[in-house]
């Protein structure tokens, strides 16, 4: 009776542990509908950009321990902030106008220009070369260095959440977006020569998720059903990976993530599953060497399905060629749209998650055996410092953080009426005068738009300032 009565203790606390697991969980949903947040890395995954109702954020991600914010801005309510690389140039679109791109220089507090277009803009993708608009049906790729516009690419089928992505390396400078609102299509665009490179029919299914790869000569894609996800080769278009995310539901892939050094590829969706697969490179059987000493059971079962394709669907021949996930990363929530990615801070490979209600994971990344540990929960809005949580025993890094620098705030400007476009002596009315010489100004666009050096890379650079166009230029003519 006595054992009864301690197993009956035992499952109430069980229990009570997972309702209040449970409510954890729906509190901080609800939080998320509340307070709804745009977060994205930029393209080196040096920095963090967070979007609130109240203004945006941008962190460091040079330490985990420590989630170091450089900017604040709470003008104004933010849907979309996109900064390049580690300069001081920002694109950001408001609630209030968001048909209206603002490029702004945030640690001069300055707006550089704006731009208003025909509808909503649902996307902002930019590089060295070039700054990508992505409205429902149309593209607009501008000139970065003076903002002009180069091409637009009109008429593409309805993209309504504004699916698009753009090479990170200024040689590669490729545009993928959806060829198709019905199948898998994903059309290629060379953004510096300005013409239609290469279609690729990546699924039979409408496409959910794309990704380039650091040099951007690989392309990630996955569709509305979430359960396979493919890389392709973007010179031919040649299919080199083809991966199996899972069987058992479809999930929406809210991101695709190369790693820097481009050996790994992460998916994220609105399940608590974050995945990373492997991109090993085809390992072909030597010619001297025998059958039996390859691969074992999976070396016959693969010779076997091989053998048998002909005869068998092709669904079941995919499912054995499929590759499954090198690691499976389980979230504290689910439900969420995140943004993930690989990058190394502090001379380790972490694994990074974002989410929707303002907090980001940080797990160490163990590429020999194939796990990742949680070491960080950072929380990316309330206390201005970023709080962050250690996770116990979970700290492997041993590498020295740099100083906190002073977040600046800036203040609230006015801003012009929505569908006015700023000339350069519009924009100059807002700081002010002689802070800035017109060789100073040119200095600072060519400067924000050259590749770093090679052997490194200055996250806090201050010569490292957004375009500013000379005098009397006409931004869109």
């Amino acid at each position: 009776m006595l054992s009864l009565v301690k197993n009956i203790d035992v499952l109430t606390q069980d229990y009570l542990s997972v309702i209040s697991g449970l409510m954890n969980i729906a509190g901080r949903s609800s939080d998320s509908q509340n307070n709804s947040y745009f977060v994205n890395f930029n393209q080196d995954i040096t920095s963090l950009a967070v979007g609130t109702k109240a203004g945006y954020r941008l962190f460091s991600l040079s330490s985990i321990d420590t989630l170091e914010q450089i900017y604040e801005n709470d003008s104004e309510d933010i849907c979309i902030v996109e900064r390049l690389f580690s300069s001081s140039l920002v694109a950001v679109v408001s609630l209030a106008s968001p048909r209206k791109l603002k490029v702004c220089h945030f640690k001069k507090g300055t707006e550089i220009c704006n731009y208003s277009y025909s509808n909503t803009i649902l996307a902002v993708k930019l590089n060295r070369a070039r700054l990508v608009v992505c409205l429902e049906e149309s593209l607009y790729i501008h000139n970065i260095r003076d903002m002009k516009v180069l091409h637009t690419i009109r008429d593409t089928p309805p993209n309504p959440v504004g699916l698009c992505t753009l090479s990170s390396n200024s040689d590669n400078c490729f545009l993928a977006y959806p060829g198709s609102n019905t199948i898998g299509e994903v059309q290629i665009f060379d953004a510096v020569n300005l013409h239609s490179k290469t279609m690729i029919p990546a699924h039979d299914s409408p496409l959910a998720a794309l990704a380039f790869s650091p040099s951007g000569s690989r392309l990630a894609t996955a569709s509305e059903k979430g359960t396979v996800i493919r890389v392709f080769n973007v010179a031919d278009g040649t299919k080199l990976f083809e991966f199996r995310r899972g069987v058992k539901r479809c999930v929406h892939i809210s991101t695709l993530a190369f790693s820097t050094d481009a050996n790994y590829l992460a998916a994220s969706s609105n399940t608590e599953t974050v995945h990373i697969f492997k991109l090993d490179e085809p390992q072909d059987v030597l010619p001297n060497q025998s059958n039996d000493e390859s691969q074992g059971w999976m070396g016959y079962l693969t010779k076997a399905v091989s053998a048998s394709a002909t005869y068998l669907p092709s669904q079941v021949t995919d499912v054995f060629s499929q590759g499954r996930a090198f690691i499976s990363v389980h979230l504290p929530v689910h439900g969420l749209r995140t943004v993930c990615a690989i990058t190394t801070i502090q001379k380790h490979l972490r694994l990074l998650v974002a989410s929707s209600d303002g907090y980001m994971y940080i797990y160490n990344f163990d590429n020999n055996e194939g796990g990742c540990v949680l070491a960080h929960q950072h929380r990316l809005f309330g206390k201005s410092d970023g709080s962050s949580e250690r996770v116990a025993g979970s700290d492997i890094g041993d590498g020295t953080s740099t100083d906190s620098q002073t977040p600046a705030k800036q203040s609230s400007n006015k801003t012009e009426p929505p569908g006015s476009i700023s000339s350069y002596a519009g924009i100059v009315r807002g700081r002010s005068p002689g802070s800035m010489s017109e060789s100073e100004k040119f200095h600072e666009m060519v400067a924000a738009t050259e590749s770093p050096p090679k052997d490194c890379f200055k996250l806090n650079d201050d010569t490292e300032f957004p375009p500013i166009p000379p005098q009397g230029t006409d931004f869109f003519d």
